[in-house]
Order: C-alpha cells, then sequence, then structure tokens
C-alpha cells in the first residue's frame, strides 16, 4: 500500500483525503492518502519521517509552503517561480517539490480566458495571487494585470518578482470597484465571503460586473459566495473555488502516478461533500 498524505494545520477540514482516496479507488490503486496535522517548526521533522517511511508524496498546505519550499532537495519550474510547494514526490533521489497551485488554477480556468493582452483584476495579494501570476506569466504573458489590495508593499513585491515577465499594476482597495468593471477575467483571492461569513463580499454591487465577464472565487465554502451571486446578477460567467481545488488535486496525482487522473470521479466527491456541509 503506497502512502500519500496532507500536512498542514488546521487539516482536519480538508476534502483532500476524500477526493484523493476516490480516485484511488476508482483507478485501482494500492494507494492511501491520509491528513497529517504539522506544527510550525516541525514541517522538516515531518517531511523526513514521511520519506523515512517510504511515503509516495505529500501535498502542503497552509502555513507550511515556505518551509517545505526550503526543504525539498529540487523544484520544478512552477515551484521556483511561486516561491512555494504545495506537492512533494519522494524517491530514491530524495524529494522534488512542486506547486499544482499554478497549475490547477490554470486548469480551473484556461478555457474562459481568450488569448492575448486580455485585462485581469484580481482581488488581494496573499500566497494564491502569486500562484495564479506564475499561471498567468506562463500561459498568458500578454496579459495586463491589476492587483487590487490595501497592502501595496505586497503588490510591489509581486511586481519585483514578476517583472520580466507580467505587466502588473496596482489598485487602491478603495477602487476595486472601478477595476473590477473594465477586467474580461476577475479573481477574488480574498478570504471575504468564507464561511461562516458569508454574508460579506470583496464587492456587492451586481452593477459592477458585465455579461461575458469571467468571474471566479477561490473560496469554496461556501460553493457560490455572495461575490459570485453578484457577478452572475450582473449576468457574467462565474467559477466556483472547487474547480482550482479539484484542478490542483488532477495534477497532483498525475505528476504523482505518472497516468491520468479520474478527474469526474474526483469532481463529484468534491462537490458531492460540499453540498453535504452546505445542507448541515
Amino acid at each position: 500500500m503506497n502512502l500519500f498524505g496532507l500536512i498542514g494545520d488546521p487539516v482536519g477540514h480538508s476534502i483532500s483525503p476524500a477526493m484523493m482516496n476516490a480516485a484511488f479507488r476508482a483507478q485501482g490503486e494500492p494507494a492511501v492518502y491520509l491528513p497529517f496535522r504539522v506544527d510550525a517548526g516541525e514541517v522538516e521533522i515531518a517531511l523526513g519521517g514521511l520519506r523515512a517511511i517510504g511515503a509516495k508524496g505529500v501535498n502542503v498546505t497552509i502555513p507550511h509552503k515556505i518551509a517545505a519550499f526550503n526543504w525539498v532537495g529540487s523544484r520544478t519550474r512552477e515551484a521556483v517561480a511561486a516561491n512555494a510547494v504545495n506537492t512533494i514526490r519522494f524517491d530514491q533521489h530524495g524529494s522534488v517539490g512542486h506547486n499544482t497551485d499554478v497549475s490547477g488554477w490554470w486548469r480551473s480556468i484556461a478555457d474562459a480566458v481568450p488569448e492575448g493582452p486580455v485585462d485581469v483584476a484580481i482581488l488581494g495579494a496573499g500566497g494564491s495571487v502569486q500562484a495564479i501570476l506564475t499561471a498567468l506569466s506562463m500561459h498568458r504573458p500578454e496579459a495586463v494585470v491589476e492587483v487590487i489590495a490595501r497592502n501595496a508593499e505586497a503588490v510591489s513585491r509581486l511586481q519585483a518578482h514578476f517583472a520580466d515577465s507580467l505587466n502588473i499594476r496596482h489598485a487602491a482597495w478603495e477602487k476595486r470597484a472601478d477595476a473590477v468593471a473594465k477586467a474580461w477575467v476577475v479573481v477574488q483571492c480574498t478570504p471575504i465571503g468564507m464561511w461562516p461569513r458569508v454574508d460579506e463580499a470583496a464587492i456587492d454591487d451586481a452593477g459592477v460586473f458585465q455579461p461575458g465577464q469571467v468571474v471566479q472565487d477561490i473560496v469554496y465554502r461556501p460553493l457560490e459566495t455572495r461575490f459570485l451571486a453578484c457577478a452572475r446578477s450582473g449576468g457574467a460567467r462565474v467559477i466556483d473555488g472547487a474547480t482550482m481545488l479539484i484542478g490542483q488535486g488532477v495534477d497532483a496525482y498525475e505528476w504523482w502516478l505518472g497516468r491520468e487522473a479520474p478527474a469526474d470521479v474526483m469532481a463529484s466527491t468534491v462537490y458531492e461533500a460540499l453540498r453535504k456541509e452546505q445542507a448541515l
């Protein structure tokens, strides 16, 4: 039985074990995926222990992605560009760090992002934003990206990191409605509207959104945030945050096992779990 898992703090809420174990069962893979809560400061010990007992790979979630980046023996292009590791593969050569937040986000939205110099608005400037900017730099380097955030210093760091690959501008949080209104693709990356504060929204005016816009909220509890409901009312095409979770899981599975993942099984498992939560 091959061991895979998830390390983070907390991990009890994660849907990843259900998603990955459903994928293993669907393909008759002799493997199990388990959650491991790991305290800050013990990431290196935990990863070393998992490698020592023969684990094949792990996902890494908040707050350990930087520690994992520093621990691994080598890193993929995506991990280096995102400056974080969320997926590790153990093998006879040691450990390789990857970032499937990058590829998973792109998988979730790629068919909706037109070619060429598309205008993109991103709300927030945290770690998920760096992964999204990495994907854009790889797949849509002509994009003009407006990062809408209160923390101008964080945006400046992103501008410096992607200076050679992406045109990034800063918009003040107070100007977010104007920035969103003129963008073709909008991605909401703050925790605003996440359960249990479901009545909150980064923008709650449907008139800000336009028909034909592509609007995603990476929050997936609830599946349709107030932000997405407003965007839908304004005529936008909306994409929920579960798509990114599923995309990164599919890419981790394929990177670990070298075979096509049962994406439909993984998606149905995630949506069923989330709908059950909402029904409680």
